[in-house]
């Protein structure tokens, strides 16, 4: 795996300190009823695109989901490392 989702991460957390006036990542940490709302979006373009779409299209949407939930967990305190205990937590790895 790349060290991709770490910098993403890390982007998200850089605008959370440091607000950029017209980010888009600052609109959606502004406003988790928003990013809730984008991932709910994000969601069903998933699989619209897995059910109907081309497999570029599900990696494009998959992208955007991951991303706007990211966001979202970021509205909300939280981050990448508490799925990733959670995960843990269930599947014992």
């Amino acid at each position: 795996m790349s060290d991709f989702l770490p910098r993403l991460i890390a982007v998200i957390e850089d605008r959370k300190r440091h607000p950029r006036p017209g980010s888009y990542t600052n609109t959606l940490l502004d406003d988790p009823v928003r990013a809730a709302q984008k991932v709910g979006e994000e969601a069903t373009e998933v699989v619209v695109a897995a059910l109907a779409q081309s497999k570029q299209r599900l990696v494009a949407e998959m992208a955007d989901l991951v991303y706007h939930s990211l966001a979202l967990l970021a509205s909300h305190g939280l981050s990448w490392e508490d799925v990733e205990a959670e995960l843990e937590k269930r599947h014992k790895l």
